[in-house]
């Protein structure tokens, strides 16, 4: 992903102080029992809120469209937010080192940390599906994969696509993951904890279906993507990627594209074998405005895709509208 639209600045004198006398309570503050949940972006928050209900309390740190997670400085707030959390919801595989940070200062609050739950994430390969069945395990000791200590080893890894919000394989672990450890801090909510995911879970399977359908319907379509973001649901959906090697890792590096790499992108385009292209609403730059512009003057369907939840939305209706838009694209 590239650099956000609106860099932001590292926290100042006064910010600090503005932060440490804040008439606003931040995540944590009161008495009235409820759980304390930050996450990193407000999908991860979202869910958090559709699964606790009344009984947690969630702030999301990144909420607007101009703050890239990948390059984002945490503010004093942040940190003090994060100090006083009781559970902390981050996405890993390098998306939002910040929180990583942040969890140094932490007093030891409970961590989800969703590439971990990835089929994809290094050491994951072949695991038994039971490994993700937490309610009996013991693994609320939060031990990160590959022998990791703490929150360290969150760097961008190689060849892995952390944006796991969008495969629903793995969401269905990371919402029972958050319900499970929900159900630690507050005993009492268990079975309110549990059925909340049911109904998530349930959207989710329903969203395989969905990209099984398109499997079906869209057999041999095949998408051009600007970035890997839209890749686990193009997977999922049984498409074929065409995008010349080296073209969505520098978008999503923010280098700039070579040049013969560029000239085959828009070959793909206008040669037609591209069925869609699959982009990245949030970033952009000169090379992905030509090959848009390329793929409107060849006919060939755009389908923008966002990293974050609009205002108002919930994750699941997000989702159907991702997939929605995707099929509209690629079928027949």
């Amino acid at each position: 992903m590239k650099k956000p639209v609106v860099a932001l600045a590292l926290a100042s004198v006064a910010a600090l102080a503005l932060a440490g006398c804040s008439t606003t309570p931040a995540a944590g503050e009161g008495d009235d029992g409820t759980i304390t949940v930050v996450a990193s972006t407000n999908v991860y928050g979202d869910i958090a809120a559709q699964i606790g209900g009344d009984r947690v309390e969630v702030e999301s740190l990144i909420t607007s469209a101009s703050q890239d997670p990948h390059s984002y400085e945490a503010t004093a707030r942040d940190r003090l937010t994060v100090q006083k959390a009781d559970l902390v919801i981050e996405n890993g595989g390098g998306y939002d080192a910040f929180v990583d940070t942040l969890l140094e200062d932490a007093k030891d609050p409970h961590v989800v940390t969703a590439v971990e739950f990835s089929h994809d994430f290094p050491g994951n390969e072949g695991h038994d599906e039971a490994e993700h069945d937490h309610a009996d395990d013991e693994s609320h000791d939060h031990d990160h994969a590959e022998g990791e200590e703490g929150h360290e080893g969150h760097n961008h890894i190689e060849g892995f696509n952390e944006h796991v919000w969008f495969d629903p394989h793995t969401m269905i672990h990371v919402v029972e993951a958050i319900s499970d450890e929900l159900a630690e801090l507050d005993p009492d909510g268990a079975k309110e904890f549990a059925a909340n995911a049911d109904e998530i879970v349930a959207d989710l399977e329903g969203f395989e279906a969905d990209l099984e359908t398109i499997k079906t319907d869209a057999a041999g379509a095949t998408v051009f993507m600007t970035e890997p973001l839209p890749g686990y649901l193009a997977a999922a959906a049984g498409l074929t990627d065409v995008t010349p090697e080296g073209f969505a890792e520098s978008v999503e590096e923010g280098t700039d594209v070579a040049p013969a790499v560029l000239l085959e992108a828009l070959k793909v385009i206008e040669d037609g074998q591209a069925t869609a292209l699959l982009t990245n609403a949030q970033t952009g730059g000169a090379e992905t405005e030509r090959v848009e512009a390329a793929a409107k003057d060849a006919g060939i369907p755009v389908v923008a895709f966002t990293e974050l939840l609009e205002d108002g939305s919930s994750y699941s209706e997000w989702m159907s509208d991702a997939i929605k838009s995707l099929a509209a694209a690629v079928q027949p």
